[in-house]
């Protein structure tokens, strides 16, 4: 029997586009329709390389058998590290939050390691920011900056910032006016229609000169940061005299030399124009709930990321309870790993921390990270085998739909996460 779902989320990239089609046929994806490259290889392949069964120690077990092990493991742990959370939905966030403040452990996301900056530099200086929606209507001119969409964000131009035809943009591409800011030609400086190249760690200086000359000063040399004093004194004219801009920045500025001082420094920029005109930025989120676990994590304890709650309370201090500083330390002696793969993308002495001490995973693929792990439960794929609620990369939270039916025994994260709070309150209650 085939069945066609409409207005599925794509479970990817913080876009979270709203509009794919899914066909199934027989519980097996055949189809997409309206998904980029990614977002269709995601859901025709959520299929293969899959955990088949859980396992302790390498050896296939049950699922009850695996709950008890990693339960032990995070119940006996001085120092335990829950870590991920950024590819699955809200609700799985929720217990895992619920789990580090059972056993006195920290919680921390991936945010750590990508827009954490951004972070610390907005909670000191605030936001100018929309929705997705708002700069389709209305933005004619859009900067991105340390970014490159055509391939992280593969439909983010196409639907929201670039090529769409909105209610105060109705040429579309025609009628806007792209920027990109980086330190090497990407397939986005193509696209646009003036490309700014910067100087490696440099973003500091331009973005504060960009500032100076907004508000009427003069440069005294002839470049800033490898750019031409007259681009600059072009590219503040043309964001005074835009109807609506937007600045679009990703891990190019948020992980150069500076990094929350950038983001400090384009606020003041974005702050500096609202003087002029309507301006705004957004930080392009990549995993596709990072927002989410930024948020369900400040409900629950007042902080997005790294918080420790070895006092029985909530404690916030990025650069000591983030995961790579605890793990760098060795302070950590048990970790659970919910949707993430640390393994491949930490530095190597941290994952080699990872392997020295026992590691429990829910994953719904093989992965480095699973092949150290002493305990691997195979979970539901999130937007694809289970429901559940996302949060898009400009704050606004969607729902992610369910379109097949998980294999066999793969339950979604925050059943499993549940069962394993379950079991180490009663673990320790009988100590």
């Amino acid at each position: 029997m085939m069945a066609v779902h409409s207005d599925v989320i794509c479970p990817f990239c913080g876009c979270l586009c709203d509009d794919i089609e899914v066909t199934v046929e027989g519980n097996e994806i055949v189809n997409t329709r309206n998904a980029c490259a990614v977002s269709r290889s995601k859901f025709l392949n959520h299929g293969l390389n899959r955990i088949s069964a859980p396992t302790v120690d390498g050896e296939e077990t049950g699922y009850d058998e695996a709950v008890e092990e990693a339960s032990r493991i995070i119940a006996g742990a001085r120092r335990p590290l829950v870590y991920g959370l950024s590819s699955t939905e809200c609700g799985a966030i929720a217990k895992a939050v619920e789990l580090a403040e059972l056993v006195g452990g920290v919680v921390d996301n991936t945010s750590s390691v990508c827009h954490g900056p951004t972070i610390l530099a907005l909670q000191q200086v605030g936001e100018s920011k929309t929705t997705l929606g708002e700069v389709k209507n209305r933005a004619d001119l859009v900067i991105f900056w340390g970014s490159n969409p055509t391939e992280a964000h593969l439909r983010h131009v196409i639907r929201y910032s670039g090529m769409p035809k909105g209610l105060y943009t109705p040429e579309g591409r025609k009628g806007r006016y792209i920027v990109a800011v980086d330190v090497r030609e990407t397939r986005t400086a193509r696209l646009a229609d003036q490309f700014v190249k910067i100087e490696p760690n440099a973003d500091l200086e331009l973005l504060q000169a960009l500032r100076a000359t907004v508000r009427g000063g003069k440069i005294s040399t002839d470049e800033v940061a490898g750019v031409p004093r007259s681009q600059i004194e072009e590219l503040a004219r043309r964001m005074k005299g835009a109807k609506m801009g937007i600045v679009f920045f990703g891990l190019g500025l948020t992980q150069s030399d500076g990094r929350h001082m950038n983001i400090d420094a384009a606020v003041g920029l974005v702050a500096e124009l609202n003087h002029h005109t309507k301006f705004l930025l957004t930080p392009m989120r990549g995993h596709y709930n990072v927002a989410g676990a930024n948020t369900v994590t400040t409900w629950q304890t007042g902080y997005p990321y790294a918080v420790d709650f070895a006092r029985g309370y909530p404690r916030y201090n990025p650069g000591e309870y983030t995961s790579i500083d605890l793990l760098a330390k060795g302070e950590v002696d048990a970790a659970i790993i919910v949707a993430s793969d640390p393994v491949s993308n930490f530095p190597a002495e941290v994952a080699k921390h990872l392997a020295r001490i026992p590691v429990v995973t829910l994953d719904q693929k093989i992965t480095p990270t699973t092949m150290l792990s002493k305990v691997v439960i195979p979970v539901a794929t999130a937007g694809v085998e289970a429901e559940g609620t996302a949060y898009r990369m400009d704050g606004v939270p969607l729902r992610l739909k369910k379109v097949v039916e998980p294999h066999e025994g793969h339950v979604p994260d925050e059943e499993v996460l549940d069962a394993i709070i379950e079991r180490v309150r009663a673990l320790k209650e009988e100590a």
